[in-house]
């Protein structure tokens, strides 16, 4: 199960194949699931290297349309699966979307945080009926995920009890504009020193990059948003400390980072009325960083 796959290893996986599509002259990725969630990676990228080299939100050059994205479940992890260029005419006549295969022998690495499968030429690939025991359980599985429990590092300023919804629920969602409660990792920041959150009027902006088991996404926090969450304009050491927790910076230098999962509140909104959809962006609003390390 994906819920089980360690790094630099071969395993066998059940997947159901969502979606699949050519990144480069012969080199194919396929989308699979199998309702379960990915176990959550270290950051090995540094903090700093963010304005030149950003983590990626996806593993594809390009982002799927939004027509593809909402065709692919809300819950569960979804595998990378690139194909070795050796092997795409052998394998590729074999695929169909929406079937349940038996992967065999699937390398697993982790590429900028994220977990991506290598079909290489020892690697299998059969069809498996949906009636297969195995598959049942897949699709027993995928509707008991549970949210992983936040730590107590943020709260929300006006309780409302929401129900947490993950990143691709947001991603999907069928109005522009909407409010969400989520489960996330803050594995970036821009800027990420505190010194420099401040515009030149004196305003908080940043933008955030989160994650769940589904999605990454980018989240911006600007004006009274950034008041609330840093609870007003504190010391740059109490503002470092605040942005360490959430990032899961530690004292060792360039140590990897583990970020802590925490609750935050998400709200979409578009910049451009003759583009809603392409235009459309998430900020983070009433939540704030509570306590200290």
């Amino acid at each position: 199960m994906l819920r089980e796959i360690k790094e630099e290893t071969s395993v066998n996986l059940a997947c159901k194949i969502l979606h699949f599509c050519e990144t480069a002259k012969d080199e194919w990725i396929i989308f699979s699931w199998d309702g379960t969630n990915t176990p959550s990676n270290v950051i090995c990228s540094k903090l700093e290297e963010e304005i030149n080299c950003p983590l990626p939100l996806q593993l594809e050059p390009l982002p799927l349309s939004r027509e593809v994205l909402c065709t692919l479940p809300v819950a569960g992890s979804i595998l990378r699966i690139m194909f070795d260029k050796v092997v795409v005419k052998n394998h590729l006549h074999l695929l169909n979307v929406d079937k349940w295969v038996k992967f065999m022998n699937i390398h697993l690495k982790v590429v900028d945080g994220l977990w991506l499968g290598v079909f290489s030429p020892q690697s299998r690939l059969r069809y498996t009926p949906n009636e297969d025991s195995l598959i049942v359980e897949r699709q027993r599985l995928s509707d008991e995920q549970l949210f992983p429990k936040p730590l107590f590092i943020t709260e929300e300023v006006n309780q409302d009890h929401a129900t947490p919804v993950t990143l691709m629920t947001v991603l999907t969602h069928s109005k522009v504009t909407a409010k969400f409660k989520c489960v996330v990792r803050v594995v970036a920041a821009m800027p990420y020193l505190a010194k420099n959150l401040l515009s030149s009027i004196g305003k908080y902006r940043m933008q955030l990059t989160l994650e769940d088991s589904t999605a990454r996404v980018h989240a911006f926090v600007t004006g009274k948003d950034g008041e609330t969450l840093f609870d007003g304009y504190p010391s740059i050491d109490e503002l470092t400390r605040k942005l360490n927790r959430l990032l899961g910076v530690t004292g060792i230098k360039d140590a990897p980072r583990d970020p802590p999962w925490v609750s935050v509140c998400l709200k979409s909104y578009y910049v451009s009325k003759t583009d809603v959809w392409g235009s459309r962006n998430f900020k983070i609003f009433g939540i704030k960083i509570v306590g200290d390390t």
